[in-house]
């Protein structure tokens, strides 16, 4: 009875496995792919059928034959063979699409635009020339004439008067300091007077 109740169960854990090992099916995906290929031809062949109006002048019967048998007519009617697919809608071309960006400020400056202006960074040292001082003792009441050199334009200006991204820091007889801020660092520019495109750098 024991021997039987082992062989019994033995027999219920070899059976699922032998079924499992049992060779599959192999025509499923064979006739799966068969089906895949016949749709392919289809869609080829009625996106390729020519128009009825192509017309082939040959010479030789063999050949009439073929183009007979390329354009679809019918050697005993003459008849052009009506394809089923439909004409390709005319107009269609490549539509091309393009990606727009926008910049909501919100308050916020444009990060795309310089920092500085143009009409800020003119008119810069170099192009400067110092043409005429009138010198006060007492400091404040001196005044310096300079000449943009580009445009010609005449500039007076006294201690302290703001020139483009620069400042007069200080006007002695015979020169002009300026001192020019830029981003956050400072530095000091001299032009003398008579000295068209040399200045000092303290």
């Amino acid at each position: 009875m024991r021997r039987y109740a082992l062989a019994l169960g033995l027999l219920l854990t070899v059976a699922p496995l032998a079924s499992a090992q049992s060779v599959p099916n192999i025509m499923k995906p064979k006739q799966a792919a068969a089906r895949a290929v016949a749709a392919t031809n289809a869609q080829v062949e009625a996106n390729s059928t020519l128009p009825p109006d192509t017309v082939v002048q040959a010479s030789g019967a063999a050949t009439r034959r073929d183009v007979e048998r390329v354009t679809g007519t019918d050697s005993a009617s003459g008849s052009a063979a009506v394809s089923n697919s439909a004409p390709a809608p005319k107009g269609t071309g490549a539509a091309f699409e393009r990606e727009t960006f926008a910049y909501d400020r919100s308050g916020r400056r444009d990060p795309f635009i310089s920092l500085m202006s143009t009409s800020e960074l003119r008119p810069l040292v170099s192009d400067l020339r110092l043409v005429g001082v009138t010198f006060d003792e007492g400091g404040r009441g001196s005044i310096a004439v300079l000449r943009d050199l580009g445009t010609k334009d005449q500039y007076r200006v006294r201690v302290g008067q703001s020139l483009g991204r620069m400042r007069v820091a200080s006007i002695t007889p015979r020169a002009v300091v300026f001192t020019i801020e830029e981003f956050g660092y400072s530095r000091q520019e001299t032009l003398a007077l008579g000295d068209s495109n040399k200045e000092r750098k303290q």
